[in-house]
């Protein structure tokens, strides 16, 4: 009986460490700001934004811890991109209307545009390394 107590408090304490660690690890991402280089998409403007070139949009929340994870990759990605692609975002809260004309139901959702077509839907949280490796493939077909 004993055993089965003790197992059961030592099960609770790596629960309440792995919680005040996650907690310690949410509260680091809130700090990161997004670079000057990432732009930011309206319902009003976001036809225009994606017409030319190639644009990855992030569809994000500002509630969304996966999407807080994508900060800081989506700002090195901008700070690589050399004038060859954008990088751009959309809260999903505030622009509505975009977000359901694309069918976004979970986030981070990016999608790919080049000259205004979607060529590419990425969900989840992804290393610069891929994105980069994506845009890249897209940019020399």
């Amino acid at each position: 009986m004993w055993i089965a107590i003790m197992g059961i408090a030592v099960l609770a304490g790596l629960v309440g460490l792995l919680i005040m660690n996650a907690r310690k690890r949410m509260n680091a991402l809130k700090d990161v700001k997004d670079s000057d280089k990432v732009k930011i998409l309206t319902d009003l403007n976001f036809q225009n934004k994606i017409k030319t070139g190639t644009v990855l949009v992030d569809f994000w929340a500002s509630w969304c811890v996966p999407c807080k994870m994508m900060i800081p990759v989506l700002n090195d990605v901008a700070e690589e991109s050399n004038g060859k692609f954008t990088i751009a975002k959309v809260n999903v809260d505030e622009q509505k209307s975009t977000a359901a004309k694309f069918g976004i139901r979970s986030i981070p959702t990016m999608i790919l545009f080049q000259n205004g077509r979607e060529v590419k839907r990425i969900t989840g949280v992804k290393s610069k390394d891929y994105l980069l490796k994506e845009l890249d493939r897209r940019i020399n077909l």
